[in-house]
């Protein structure tokens, strides 16, 4: 038997009996527990055109399904409310791309933490080994392939 059910340890049952809830460890737990979320929290703006766009898919699918079932009962409402979801549509696709795009600009403005790939890693530390090792034998920088000036093909 486990604490749940009165049978287990005497520390449990005590504080279940007082009000509490005790664990199989016997430690008194609250009703609420924080854990950490998943996630990261969407910053404002986005978390804002979202909401918003959630909003507007709602009315939009409630006016659908009214002018849907106008259209059945055969009333002179169907036609403005078909109307209103079409004009809803186009709104509702302005909201969904609205949350995209605060999206990509709010990465842009305030960049975003990548790791970056393995293969990447392996040729920084090879560019520093090879800096180091010109610092050391004293002829200075050693141009890089992907520079600033490799386009030009200056080095």
């Amino acid at each position: 038997m486990n604490g749940y059910e009165g049978g287990g340890d005497e520390t449990a049952g005590a504080a279940a009996d007082a009000g509490g809830w005790a664990g199989v460890d016997g430690v008194r737990r609250g009703l609420w527990v924080e854990e950490p979320a998943g996630r990261r929290r969407m910053p404002d703006p986005v978390r804002a055109s979202a909401v918003r766009a959630v909003l507007i898919v709602a009315v939009t699918l409630t006016v659908a399904t009214i002018a849907f079932y106008l259209t059945l009962t055969g009333s002179w409402l169907a036609f403005p409310m078909a109307l209103g979801a079409v004009a809803g549509t186009v709104v509702a696709t302005w909201g969904v791309l609205d949350v995209w795009i605060t999206r990509q600009a709010w990465n842009q403005r305030h960049g975003v933490l990548s790791e970056p790939s393995s293969t990447a890693r392996a040729r920084r530390r090879e560019a520093r080994r090879a800096a180091r090792s010109a610092r050391e034998r004293g002829r200075g920088r050693i141009p890089r392939e992907d520079g600033h000036l490799a386009a030009s093909g200056r080095r």
